[in-house]
């Protein structure tokens, strides 16, 4: 058996669902990552890549590297030109710490590679409440928020009962102990008073961001139809 034989891409995605396939690099050998951007090359394809850290990264081939778009913060290259940003931004990201900012990158880089501009807010966690209400305003111009926060995660819950657009929490591994690799901070947002707020995996800023997308696809489609 072959590379190529380990993996089938899924080109008809965006027509199914409105979002394209991403290449989940974690676990993947560089040669396997390799394989798919060659597969993908070959169709004319382009694709956002996930998890790719910097010793992975590093182990492709020169030529592979050359047209990798890479950021070692998020983790995330683009193989291929990303879609045109359009603007203004409609998506707010609000980090809770400095700490949680790679993962805010990473659905901040997947937002971009689908040509949607958003609006980063970086360490305004609960530990000092003025730095989030000097912005609150300008979230509130927001449709929709993804909040990234560790340890107690308390800040989701914060932003849930301020602002009027839809908040999608992203749980992160940021934590001492009973932070339990970002454990705590899932429940905390699962067991949330404030209402309607959605839950992504742990460190999944790629999933907060396709739920951002999936929410302003089924608003645009909305106004469409209207």
């Amino acid at each position: 058996m072959s590379v190529a034989d380990e993996f089938t891409l899924d080109f008809a995605r965006p027509e199914r669902i409105g979002l394209e396939e991403a290449v989940f690099c974690a676990g993947k050998s560089a040669a396997q990552i390799a394989a798919i951007l060659d597969a993908a090359a070959a169709r004319e394809a382009r694709f956002l890549l996930t998890r790719l850290d910097p010793d992975r990264h590093a182990a492709l081939g020169v030529g592979h590297r050359r047209r990798l778009d890479y950021c070692p913060v998020s983790r995330t290259a683009f193989f291929g030109a990303p879609r045109p940003v359009d603007g203004p931004a409609r998506i707010a990201i609000v980090a809770a710490g400095t700490s949680d900012v790679p993962v805010a990158r990473e659905a901040e880089r997947t937002l971009a590679y689908q040509g949607r501009a958003a609006t980063l807010v970086a360490d305004v966690g609960v530990a000092g409440l003025w730095r989030l209400t000097r912005r609150l305003e300008e979230l509130r111009a927001h449709p929709v928020v993804i909040c990234v926060a560790g340890m107690d995660a308390a800040l989701p819950s914060v932003l849930g009962g301020l602002v009027a657009g839809a908040v999608i929490g992203v749980p992160t591994s940021v934590g001492y102990g009973v932070a339990e690799g970002g454990r705590t901070a899932l429940d905390a947002m699962l067991a949330s008073c404030a209402p309607g707020l959605t839950v992504v995996n742990i460190d999944n800023g790629y999933g907060a961001a396709c739920a951002a997308l999936r929410l302003l696809h089924a608003a645009d489609r909305l106004k469409a139809a209207g």
